[in-house]
């Protein structure tokens, strides 16, 4: 691609160098006619605007090479992209198909099954295990310590458990509730 490049570097150096002769030479030609057509020399102006007519006729020629250049250099850039992009593909394709040798995935299933089967094992025994130990703990000692709870609460709110009890079993007045509601709200 490189010397590709070069090359059509070099041709395009080449076609602006003549194109600046080109330019040069329009110019001179046309100061000529300019002074011949002061003279009045009609034939020799004619026979000069003939060779003015070539000269621009020559740099469209090259401004046209000079597009139709670029576009090849273009093109040669596209191709060799897409041929690096090729030859990376194929790399890829060969380090997959290296990988894909390396790994056996009937054994890595398997292993994935069995994990599952395991993992879900080994959560029904943990279930049962807490279970278990759930029940053998469970029996005395928290209803033990939910009375604890509840009776401290009563007592934080200045009610005796007992008391009321007591005052339950006899009839009640309305100003003995409404007494008992204001200890609460003032509580």
């Amino acid at each position: 691609m490189r010397k590709n490049n070069r090359c059509l570097q070099r041709t395009s150096r080449e076609i602006q160098s003549d194109k600046r002769l080109l330019e040069r030479q329009e110019k001179e030609l046309e100061e000529k006619i300019k002074k011949l057509a002061k003279a009045g020399q009609k034939e020799a102006c004619t026979s000069l605007a003939k060779q003015l007519v070539q000269i621009r006729k020559q740099q469209t020629r090259n401004d046209s090479m000079t597009a139709h250049l670029n576009a090849i250099q273009a093109q040669n850039t596209n191709a060799y992209s897409a041929a690096k992009m090729a030859q990376v593909a194929g790399n890829a394709t060969k380090v997959m198909k290296n990988m894909e040798k390396q790994f056996d995935y009937s054994k890595i299933s398997k292993n994935l099954r069995e994990y599952a089967a395991f993992q879900e094992r080994f959560g029904l025994t943990d279930e049962m295990v807490n279970e278990t130990l759930d029940s053998m703990l469970d029996v005395s000692g928290d209803e033990e310590e939910t009375d604890a709870i509840v009776n401290q609460v009563l007592d934080e709110l200045n009610i005796d458990m007992n008391a009321q009890v007591i005052t339950n079993s006899a009839k009640m007045t309305d100003s003995d509730l409404e007494n008992m509601l204001a200890k609460l709200h003032s509580s």
